[in-house]
């Protein structure tokens, strides 16, 4: 039997969106494909990559092919960031042949490992919190293509929030400046998942980045789902982003800096604590920060001290009469007012 050749003009771009800086990416060939199938593959060595925020990352992708690759051939390695929808994605970095161009807010901070020739392992420098997530490699080599997802996970801490307001005062908006103010980023839900399986129970509903509204439950009771529930996350489903009001879960992971209470000769109201830190060099601490002081670090601090927010909290890591008596936790003492000179503060020196 003689086999059937196809074949087919087409046009190639390197991106949806690459702008006419590089007018030669794009281009029209004839390609010949037999009917054995396609020769490529593209693979990864892990399915999940964990890193750290400030570190790098190395995502696996390599390419596999039944023929050796020629020389002369060019082939299209394009890396996306796929949204928390799955609908779209965010141009990453592309590369074909001496051609390379990464974007957005990855420009700069994106390379390929290179390895060898068949290496499209994708390398991210200075990982921020918004580079959590799953990431696709997709090789294009004349009409044959191959895909492989990798995600990208990030140490660090889930906590839930609300605001001064008080509780559920935030729209999905609102919720993601409230992170973004506090260090750290609306948590995803494999992030509050796993914060679950490490004993977060929390009784109040807050946003998603995916734009869901959940909770996480580890002893079930009254008013939480029941007392005979079972322990879980608790799901509303999805909610109008603009018009429903819930607290939040946020997301913080390494920082570049120090964090620390500020031993102060008197206790302090909140302008003469943001002041206090300020003559020390630095700035009043924000609520991500403390967190991940407490659970990255082990900071352990029995004194109640001014936040950013105006919120009065202290990190405790080892339980102890008068400070947490039953568990590791940072314990909240609200909003008070800020003119009241009964507290401490924490203060942070970042890093440039």
């Amino acid at each position: 039997m003689i086999p059937v050749l196809i074949c087919a003009l087409v046009s190639l771009s390197v991106a949806d969106n690459l702008d006419t800086a590089y007018p030669e990416l794009e281009h029209s060939r004839t390609i010949y494909v037999t009917e054995n199938g396609p020769g490529l593959s593209v693979l990864s060595e892990q399915s999940k990559v964990v890193s750290r925020r400030g570190g790098n990352a190395t995502l696996p992708c390599k390419i596999h092919r039944e023929e050796p690759l020629a020389p002369s051939r060019k082939m299209r390695i394009k890396w996306t960031k796929m949204t928390s929808d799955y609908l779209k994605e965010v141009d990453v970095f592309v590369a074909m042949d001496q051609h390379k161009r990464s974007y957005g807010r990855f420009h700069g901070r994106v390379h390929l490992l290179g390895s060898s020739p068949l290496d499209a392992s994708l390398v991210i420098t200075e990982l921020t919190l918004e580079d959590y997530g799953k990431y696709k490699c997709e090789v294009i080599d004349g009409l044959e293509d191959g895909t492989t997802v990798v995600s990208l996970d990030l140490q660090g801490i889930v906590f839930p929030y609300y605001p001064r307001l008080g509780r559920y005062n935030l729209n999905f908006y609102d919720a993601e400046r409230a992170c973004r103010d506090q260090d750290a980023a609306v948590a995803s839900f494999d992030q509050l998942y796993d914060a679950w399986r490490g004993g977060l129970d929390w009784c109040n509903a807050g946003w998603l980045s995916d734009g869901s509204v959940q909770y996480p439950i580890t002893t079930p009771r009254e008013p939480c789902g029941g007392k005979n529930t079972v322990p879980g996350v608790r799901n509303y489903g999805l909610r109008d982003k603009e018009k429903n009001r819930y607290d939040v879960f946020c997301f913080t992971s390494n920082y570049k800096g120090r964090f620390y209470y500020l031993i102060h000769p008197s206790k302090l109201t909140y302008d003469e604590a943001v002041q206090a830190c300020q003559k020390d060099g630095a700035q009043i601490a924000k609520v991500g920060q403390m967190y991940a002081a407490w659970k990255l670090l082990g900071f352990d601090r029995c004194d109640a001290g001014w936040l950013a927010d105006g919120s009065v909290r202290y990190p405790i890591t080892r339980p102890r009469r008068r400070c947490s008596p039953t568990e590791a936790a940072v314990r909240f003492n609200g909003y008070p007012d800020k003119k009241h000179k009964l507290y401490g503060v924490y203060c942070f020196k970042g890093q440039n």
